[in-house]
C-alpha cells in the first residue's frame, strides 16, 4: 500500500529528521547515520524509534540507490 505522495512528503524520521523513502510496507530513513527502518500498519506509519529497525549498511545503501538518492561521498554520474 502506497501512502499519500503529500503525505510522504511531510513525514521525517522521528530521530533525525531526515526525510524518508517508502520502501513496500516501511518508511526509511535517508540518514546514513541511523539506516532506520519504520514499518507501516494498515497504512499508519509506526514512527518509534525504539521499534525501528536498524538496516545493514549494504542493505540501506541498495534502497537509497532504488530511490535515487546520492550516498554522502558520492558525486553525480560516477
Amino acid at each position: 500500500m502506497n501512502l499519500d505522495p503529500e503525505l510522504l512528503k511531510i513525514l521525517v524520521c522521528p530521530e533525525t529528521k531526515a526525510p524518508l523513502v517508502q520502501e513496500g510496507d516501511s518508511l526509511v530513513s535517508t540518514d546514513p547515520a541511523t539506516r532506520r527502518r519504520y514499518r507501516i500498519e494498515e497504512g499508519i506509519p509506526v514512527l518509534l524509534i525504539d521499534e525501528a529497525e536498524t538496516l545493514e549498511e549494504a542493505e540501506w545503501a541498495a534502497i537509497m540507490e532504488r530511490h535515487g538518492i546520492t550516498l554522502p561521498g558520492e558525486e553525480a554520474g560516477e
